[in-house]
């Protein structure tokens, strides 16, 4: 019976993190890791400047492809579609899709508002 309830107890408390909170467990013991979401997304920012290019809008954009391509972003970024996808809901990045994957959408583009 308690066994269940400290169970549940883990469970409650898990379930209340915040979204931009990562939980993990290792040998039974729970770990929290804070994502820096607005870190995340001012290298983004910094990349798309370093490897777009202005559009006829005036407006710095860059290929999809180009960007999840590139080494440098390969090794800053775990999860690029993610940090994107937070970029667009604050309205810091445009792009047609709703989510973008490798091969099929590498000639959307990315716009940097």
């Amino acid at each position: 019976m308690l066994s269940s309830l400290i169970g549940f107890t883990r469970f409650l408390f898990i379930w209340k993190a915040a979204a931009s909170s990562l939980w993990y467990t290792r040998k039974n013991r729970f770990f929290f890791v804070k994502m820096n979401v607005d870190h995340e997304i001012t290298l983004l920012t910094e990349q798309i400047h370093r490897l777009g290019s202005k559009n006829a809008d005036g407006k710095v954009s860059v290929k999809f492809g180009v960007l999840f391509n590139d080494d440098e972003c390969a090794n800053i970024f775990e999860a690029m579609v993610g940090t994107l996808k937070a970029a667009k809901k604050r309205k810091i990045v445009s792009f047609d899709s709703e989510l973008l994957l490798q091969g099929v959408h590498d000639n959307v583009d990315v716009v940097l508002l």
